[in-house]
C-alpha cells in the first residue's frame, strides 16, 4: 500500500506543479493508466468504507483516523482529488451568513494552516485575506451583519471604506462602491494538494486508499449497511460514507434501498490569465464582488476569476456522467457577463492575455446548504456532499463533524441546518432539482434579505384550502415543500409593491400583519396549519404507552382526551423534537410536530420503537387539514357550529375530543393554539376540509372573523415567550435551559431518554438560559430590524445570540428571544448561568454593528399588557420581577 501511495502522491504533486495538467482530458489520462495493474487487493472487510477521494472523502478519513478508528478503506473511482476538488478555485473564506458554516470554515482554515507541517505535503497555503465589496447600502448592511458574527467568534474582520479597498488592492476600481468587509485571515490553498495531505496523514494512521475502484452499490440488510459492491469485488462493512460529490445522487439510488441525496450539478466557469507584466503578489487579497456576481484571486502572478451567472447550465440531469471530470466545453458567450463585470472591477486587465476558460461541474443543493448525516432509511449509511461551491472552505470542518457523528453518535455542534433528514423524498425529483439549482446558483451572490423565499419547485404540497386562500389574497412561503400563508393582502392593496418589499428595515407587510394580530387578540382568526407533521401511534396492549413513556420526557399516562406538551430528548437531554401528544384512547396517541420534523422524527422513532407487530406507527400528515382558530371569540364560533358546550368546564385547556362541525363528523378539536392565545386547533379529515372552513368563515362573520398567516402567529408566540423547535430549540438545548422543567417527569421515577443529563443539570445548574429581550431605544420605523442571529451583549461582553425575533404589536416594541451564557472573563471557561446573573445585567443587541439597549426577562409579560398602552405610559422596568 505504501508503494502505491507514493506513486499516487508524486502523481498529484506533479499535477500541482505542472499547469498543463488542467488541460489534459480525462479520456487521455484514463486510457494511459487503465492498463496499470491494481497493486494491492481489496480487503474482504472493514469497519468503514468511504466512497470518494476528493476533499470530503479524505477529510472524513483523516478525522476518523485521528479519533482512533483505523479499519477504514477509502475508494476512488479515478485518482485522488481528480473530481470537483481538482478544479476548485482554492479560496478559504469564513465570510458566511450562518454561524455553523462560519465555524466549519474557520476550523478548515486553521487545519490547512498546519497541515503541511503535520504531513510534509505542500498545501500551497497562503494567508491573503479577503475583501467583500458592496455596491449598495443593502449589501453593506448584509456585510455588517456577517462582520458582527465574525467579530464575536474571534475572527478578525472590519468594515472598510472604498479608499481603504484601493490601498489593499491597487487594481480595483472603487468608483461605484459604498464600502467593503475585510477579513485578513482568509486564505488560498491548492485544493488537490490539501486532499493529498489529508490522505497522507490518514494513510499513516492506517487508512487504506484504493484508486481506480468504483462502487456499484451498497448492500443493505434489515435496514443496515452490510457491505459495498465494487468493480473489484465486495467489502463487508458496518459503515458506508457517500462522499461522491456530484455522483452522490446516482450512488444513493443505485441500491435496492435508495438513499435520497438531493443535489444536482451545474457548469461552473472561471478564467485563468497569464501573469501580469508586474506579476501580482502572492498575498494579494482575494476579492468577492457579489453585486457584480464575481470572485477574483491571484493565480501564479495572473488572475483566476469566476462567478455565479444569472442563467446557469445544469448538467447530467439524465444521470449520464463521465468517470473522471475533464474540462467541459468552453462557452465564451455564456461567460461574457462575468467577464464584463471583471473588466469593470479591474479595468487594467483589458490588455491581459487569457490563458484558458475552465468549465467544471459543481453540485448544488435545494437550499444552498451542504448535506451531511446518516440516512433516515438505512442505518450506517452516512453522506457528506453538495457543497454549493464552498467545498474547500467547509472541507475540514464538515469532515470533522461527520467523523464525530459516526464515532460519538452526534457531532459537537448543532448541525440540523445541514442534516440530510431536513429533506423528504419530494426534494429528490430530478425535474425539481434541475429547476431548483438553476435558481440556487445565482442566489449564491444575490442579496439575501430576511424572509426571502425560493420561487422554483413551489405548489408541490398544498392544503385542500390552497385555492380558496389564494383567492382571498394569501401570500405564500414554503416549508419542507409545503405551502404556508405568510399573511393576507387586503383588497385594494398594491400587490406588486408588496411582493418586491425586500428590506432589512421595516417591511411593507407591517400594518397587514398588525391587523391580523389585532383580530387574533380581539375577535377570531383562522390560520391553516395543515403542514404540521402528524403521527398516530397505537398498539393492541400497553406497548404504545410504555414505549412512548421511555421516548418522551413528559408523563403521557394521562386520562384519555388530554393533550401533553413534551420533548423527545436525546441522551444529552437536548430536544430532538418538541411536540404535542393527545391520548385518543387507552392504546392510541396522536402526535403533532413541526413541519420539518417529518423525516427526522419518523427515523428517530422507527429506530427506537421496539420491533413489535402489535405496535403501529402511521404518518397521517396528509390525512388531516389543520385549522387554528385563535382569539377570544373562537369559543363562540365553535359552540354555534357544533351545538356542544365549549365552556372551560366542559372543554378545559389542553383537552382533545372528537366533534361534529357543520355536517362533518370525526373532527379532532384541541384546546391549544401554539401561541398562548385562547382558541382551538381543528384536525379535519381532508375530504371535509373545504366544508368545515366555509362553515367556520360563515358562522364567524358576525364575530369579525378573518384569515391570518404565519407572520401573525410568529409575533404572538414570540411576545408570549414560546420557543419553537428548529429556531430556538435544538439537539443541544434542554428543557432546563429554556424554563420547561414543568414539562419533565423527573420526580415520577420513570426512566426516559435524557433523564440522567437532566438530573445532573438540576443538581449543578445550566450553562445557558433562554431569555426574552425587549428592545428599548429602537425606532421601528427608522432603525434596522433584528431578524435572528444577532449577538447579545451583557455589560459590554458577548454572551450569546438571538434565535428568533418579531415585532410585538401589543408591547409596541421588538422582542428577541435568545440564549444567555456566562464566560469567565480571564479564562473564557463556561460558568453556570443563574437567575440573578440574567436579571442583573445591562443588555444590548447588536444589529449590523449598531447596539440597542434591551430589557431581559425570564418570564413573559402578564396579561397587564393585553390592553394596548401608549409607549410613554409603559414603564417596563417596574415589571422586571414578575
Amino acid at each position: 500500500a505504501a508503494g502505491m501511495f507514493l506513486r499516487l502522491l508524486s502523481d498529484v504533486r506533479w499535477q500541482a506543479a505542472n499547469p498543463k495538467w488542467r488541460r489534459m482530458t480525462g479520456s487521455q489520462r484514463s486510457t494511459s493508466s487503465t492498463a496499470e495493474p491494481h497493486p494491492v487487493a481489496l480487503p474482504e472487510q472493514a469497519q468503514v468504507v468511504i466512497c470518494g477521494g476528493g476533499i470530503m472523502g479524505t477529510s472524513v478519513a483523516y478525522h476518523l483516523s485521528k479519533m482512533g478508528w483505523k479499519d477504514i478503506v477509502l475508494l476512488e473511482q479515478g485518482r485522488l482529488a481528480a473530481g470537483t476538488t481538482r478544479f476548485s478555485a482554492g479560496i478559504v473564506s469564513t465570510a458566511r451568513h450562518m454561524s455553523l458554516e462560519l465555524k466549519m470554515a474557520d476550523y478548515s482554515n486553521k487545519l490547512y494552516q498546519q497541515l503541511e507541517q503535520e504531513t510534509g505535503v505542500s498545501t500551497g497555503y497562503v494567508k491573503t485575506g479577503s475583501i467583500s465589496l458592496a455596491q449598495t447600502q443593502d449589501r453593506l448592511i448584509s456585510l455588517k451583519r456577517i462582520a458582527s458574527s465574525l467579530n464575536v467568534m474571534g475572527i478578525p474582520c472590519e468594515i472598510i471604506t472604498p479608499k481603504q479597498v484601493a490601498q489593499l488592492h491597487p487594481l480595483i476600481n472603487i468608483h461605484d462602491l459604498v464600502g467593503a468587509m475585510y477579513v485578513p485571515e482568509d486564505a488560498l490553498v491548492s485544493p488537490a494538494n490539501v486532499s493529498l495531505a489529508l490522505a497522507t496523514a490518514a494513510s499513516r494512521n492506517g487508512v487504506q486508499i484504493h484508486e481506480r475502484t468504483s462502487v456499484s452499490h451498497v448492500a443493505v440488510q434489515n435496514g443496515r449497511v452490510t457491505g459495498v459492491e465494487t468493480d473489484r469485488g465486495q467489502i463487508r462493512c458496518q459503515y458506508f460514507v457517500n462522499c461522491a460529490g456530484q455522483w452522490a445522487y446516482e450512488l444513493g439510488h443505485s441500491g435496492k434501498e435508495p438513499v435520497n441525496i438531493p443535489l444536482h450539478a451545474c457548469e461552473h466557469f472561471y478564467l485563468l490569465t497569464h501573469p501580469l507584466k508586474e506579476p501580482l503578489a502572492s498575498d494579494l487579497p482575494t476579492v468577492v464582488d457579489p453585486d457584480g456576481r464575481i470572485y477574483i484571486r491571484n493565480w501564479q502572478g495572473g488572475i483566476l476569476s469566476g462567478g455565479f451567472e444569472k442563467n446557469p447550465k445544469p448538467l447530467f440531469t439524465e444521470g449520464r456522467n463521465q468517470l473522471e471530470i475533464h474540462n467541459l466545453q468552453e462557452d465564451w458567450d455564456h461567460f461574457e457577463p462575468l467577464l464584463s463585470a471583471l473588466l469593470r472591477r479591474m479595468p487594467d486587465l483589458e490588455a491581459l492575455q487569457i490563458m484558458q476558460l475552465v468549465n467544471c461541474p459543481e453540485s448544488f443543493t435545494p437550499d444552498m446548504r451542504c448535506i451531511m448525516g446518516e440516512s433516515p432509511t438505512v442505518r450506517g449509511y452516512f453522506v457528506l456532499a453538495g457543497m454549493n461551491s464552498a467545498g474547500i472552505s467547509y472541507g475540514g470542518g464538515a469532515g470533522k463533524y461527520l467523523a464525530e457523528w459516526m464515532v460519538n453518535g452526534y457531532p459537537s455542534e448543532n448541525v440540523w441546518p445541514l442534516d440530510l433528514k431536513r429533506f423528504g423524498a419530494l426534494q429528490s425529483s430530478r425535474t425539481f432539482l434541475r429547476h431548483r439549482v438553476m435558481e440556487v446558483m445565482p442566489l449564491m451572490y444575490d442579496l439575501k434579505v430576511p424572509r426571502w423565499d425560493f420561487q422554483t419547485g413551489r405548489q408541490l404540497r398544498t392544503s385542500p384550502l390552497y385555492d380558496r386562500l389564494d383567492a382571498q389574497g394569501a401570500r405564500w412561503m414554503e416549508k419542507h415543500g409545503f405551502e404556508r400563508v405568510k399573511y393576507f393582502v387586503p383588497p385594494g392593496k398594491d400587490l406588486l409593491d408588496l411582493d418586491q418589499s425586500k428590506t432589512f428595515y421595516k417591511p411593507d407587510w407591517f400594518d397587514i400583519v398588525g391587523s391580523e394580530v389585532k383580530c387574533c387578540k380581539e375577535a377570531v382568526c383562522v390560520i391553516d396549519m395543515s403542514s404540521f407533521t402528524k403521527f398516530e401511534i397505537s398498539s393492541t396492549g400497553d406497548q404504545a404507552l410504555e414505549s412512548l413513556q421511555y421516548l418522551f420526557s413528559n408523563d403521557l399516562d394521562v386520562p384519555v382526551g388530554h393533550v401533553v406538551h413534551t420533548g423527545m430528548l436525546n441522551e444529552k437531554g437536548g430536544y430532538e423534537n418538541d411536540c404535542s401528544i393527545a391520548r385518543l384512547s387507552k392504546r392510541s396517541f396522536f402526535m403533532i410536530s413541526p413541519t420539518d420534523q417529518q423525516v427526522h422524527c419518523w427515523a428517530w422513532l422507527k429506530n427506537r420503537l421496539p420491533d413489535d407487530s402489535n405496535l403501529t406507527m402511521e404518518d397521517v400528515t396528509w390525512k388531516y387539514t389543520a385549522l387554528n382558530l385563535i382569539g377570544p371569540r373562537a369559543v363562540d364560533v365553535l359552540s354555534e357550529l357544533s351545538y356542544a358546550p365549549i365552556t372551560p368546564d366542559h372543554f378545559p385547556s389542553l383537552f382533545c375530543k372528537e366533534m361534529s362541525v357543520g355536517y362533518a363528523n370525526g373532527i379532532r378539536v384541541m384546546s391549544i393554539t401554539h401561541t398562548g392565545e385562547p382558541g382551538f386547533m381543528l384536525y379535519i379529515p381532508i375530504e371535509y376540509a373545504l366544508h368545515v372552513y366555509n362553515e367556520v368563515m360563515n358562522m364567524g362573520q358576525k364575530y369579525g372573523i378573518r384569515n391570518a398567516g404565519y407572520y401573525a402567529l410568529r409575533s404572538l408566540r414570540i411576545e408570549k415567550f414560546f420557543a419553537f423547535w428548529g429556531q430556538d430549540l435544538d439537539a443541544f438545548t434542554t428543557p432546563m435551559e429554556c424554563g420547561r422543567e414543568f414539562q419533565v417527569k423527573l420526580e415520577k421515577e420513570m426512566e426516559f431518554i435524557g433523564q440522567e443529563a437532566l438530573l445532573e443539570q438540576k443538581q449543578n445548574g445550566v450553562y445557558k438560559r433562554f431569555t426574552m429581550f425587549i428592545l428599548e431605544d429602537h425606532d421601528t420605523d427608522m432603525d434596522l430590524w433584528p431578524w435572528w442571529g444577532e449577538p447579545i451583549f451583557r455589560n459590554g461582553r458577548y454572551v450569546g445570540k438571538t434565535t428568533s425575533s418579531a415585532y410585538s404589536y401589543t408591547l409596541e416594541r421588538h422582542v428577541c428571544l435568545g440564549f444567555v451564557q456566562h464566560f469567565d472573563e480571564k479564562t473564557g471557561e463556561a460558568l453556570v448561568v443563574t437567575t440573578d446573573f440574567v436579571n442583573q445585567g445591562e443588555y444590548e443587541i447588536d444589529i449590523a454593528g449598531q447596539r440597542f439597549q434591551a430589557k431581559a426577562k425570564l418570564y413573559p409579560f402578564s396579561s397587564l399588557f393585553t390592553h394596548r398602552r401608549r409607549k410613554d405610559e409603559m414603564e417596563l422596568s417596574g415589571y422586571q420581577g414578575e
